[in-house]
């Protein structure tokens, strides 16, 4: 399969906003417009001097192309627990595996296309970050880069929001 797209037919749980599975649905189906909640991980990547690792999300993309989002994005795969797809997605999208999540909160993001259950994740690490050819790159921004960037087009909206509701900026 090539990798510049999505695959539709990869098969993701369904849950209900306790995390709890209640059935299954292709990736297709979950970004219909079906709004049918599925649960995903992201993981915010800091270093010890307190700046936070951005990827930039390639151009080929069919949901925010060429915007910086979060370190670490990623749906949980049918049969698969958070903590499974969390440090399955560090290592694809990042090349990090030896790191320490700490688990900040969960909440549900509903946009046009979908409805996702969020699991939000930090750590700090310090050691190298190997960004996958999938990703458009990634660097780490101070938090005042990320502030004057907010609402100018730059950053995905989602990871604005999500890092104003963690109350970092």
């Amino acid at each position: 399969m090539a990798m510049n797209q999505d695959n539709m037919e990869e098969m993701f749980p369904v849950v209900d906003e306790e995390g709890n599975i209640t059935g299954a649905a292709s990736r297709g189906e979950c970004h219909s417009g079906s709004k049918l909640l599925h649960p995903v991980v992201h993981l915010h990547l800091f270093n010890s001097k307190g700046e936070l690792y951005l990827q930039r999300r390639p151009l080929w993309k069919d949901i925010q192309p060429g915007k910086w989002d979060t370190a670490v994005g990623g749906h949980v795969d049918l049969g698969e627990s958070v903590e499974m797809a969390l440090r399955r997605e560090v290592r694809e999208e990042l090349g990090v595996t030896d790191f320490v999540p700490e688990t900040l909160t969960h909440y549900v993001f509903e946009s046009a296309r979908e409805r996702e259950l969020v699991f939000v994740h930090k750590t700090v690490y310090d050691g190298e970050v190997k960004p996958s050819d999938e990703l458009d790159g990634g660097r780490f921004w101070s938090l005042d880069e990320i502030r004057q960037a907010m609402g100018k087009e730059i950053l995905t909206p989602n990871f604005e929001s999500e890092i104003q509701r963690l109350g970092w900026v």
